[in-house]
């Protein structure tokens, strides 16, 4: 069995994978003094009796790395996933400071590219399995991706640095994460990015229209449901031709993910008519449906 969460931050994106062997993952980091507390305490819990720890970050805007030094400090991070990167901001925060120490530390940072393995991240030992995740992008020698870097680096936006993160079960389902990559990069590299069969598509760039995923991406993943995060409804692609939930309605997103069903649950009541009804519970939640795969 395995957990995936997706917390309610507002304007921002946190993830954890409590997979079923011995690991734990965090996506992104987004808190504020109001929820800290809480969701830090969530994370030490549920990863209290994991022997691995890892932290991924797609890359360093505020709304996916605030407050980092505070969870830094809370849970001490010693596994740092990033894509290599010399990303610079103007005006730096705490967090981004924090950020920078651990993407520059050798035994801590770990660089994040297509295809890449490590020990129980993808690889197994006799020690213990691997975690199921894979990196499907960036491919280093691409030169729409060596733009993005130097204009990170130039103090630009670090959208499309983001990394495209696969988690998945053996005979079980399939996530994909697309950090905040924009419309227009994915359109320019998506003949050389070669993608799965998906069960859930977290939508780039919190579902906004900026980061609408091309058709031709969407095609080669036929998503079963797409995840649009939060962010002003206006600014939203809503995904007609799929089956979505939309964040902002639904509350934090928990995905328990048993053999080949994913049973959903919402912090918040809401609902929808494409998921098989197995009437699951969970203390502090509703139960949406459940995805069969």
């Amino acid at each position: 069995m395995s957990i995936i969460k997706s917390f309610s931050v507002g304007n921002g994106d946190m993830f954890y994978i409590r997979h079923g062997n011995d690991s734990f993952t965090i996506i992104d980091c987004c808190l504020d003094d109001e929820n800290k507390a809480k969701i830090v305490e969530e994370i030490k819990s549920e990863s209290s009796d994991k022997g691995i720890s890892r932290f991924i970050s797609t890359h360093p805007d505020d709304d996916h790395i605030r407050q980092l030094d505070y969870l830094d400090d809370k849970i001490s991070i010693v596994n740092f996933y990033c894509v290599k990167n010399e990303a610079t901001k103007a005006d730096p925060t705490d967090s981004f400071d924090r950020y920078c120490e651990l993407r520059g530390s050798e035994k801590k940072a770990f660089y994040l590219f297509k295809g890449c393995s490590r020990k129980w991240m993808n690889e197994s030992s006799d020690e213990r399995g691997c975690s199921g995740i894979h990196i499907i992008w960036p491919d280093t020698a691409n030169s729409t991706f060596k733009e993005a870097l130097t204009s990170a680096a130039q103090g630009e936006s670090p959208n499309n640095i983001s990394p495209i993160i696969k988690y998945s079960l053996t005979d079980g389902a399939t996530f994909l994460w697309m950090g905040d990559l924009e419309t227009e990069f994915m359109e320019a590299v998506e003949d050389e990015i070669a993608l799965p069969k998906v069960n859930i598509l977290f939508a780039p760039h919190h579902g906004r229209d900026s980061g609408k995923v091309p058709s031709g991406l969407l095609n080669k993943m036929k998503p079963d449901i797409i995840i649009i995060g939060e962010a002003p409804s206006d600014t939203l692609h809503y995904y007609p031709d799929y089956n979505t939930i939309t964040q902002n309605s639904a509350g934090d997103i928990l995905f328990d993910c048993s053999d080949s069903v994913v049973h959903i649950f919402t912090s918040k009541k809401y609902s929808v008519s494409f998921l098989t009804n197995k009437y699951q519970t969970k203390s502090g939640y509703y139960y949406l449906g459940s995805l069969e795969v």
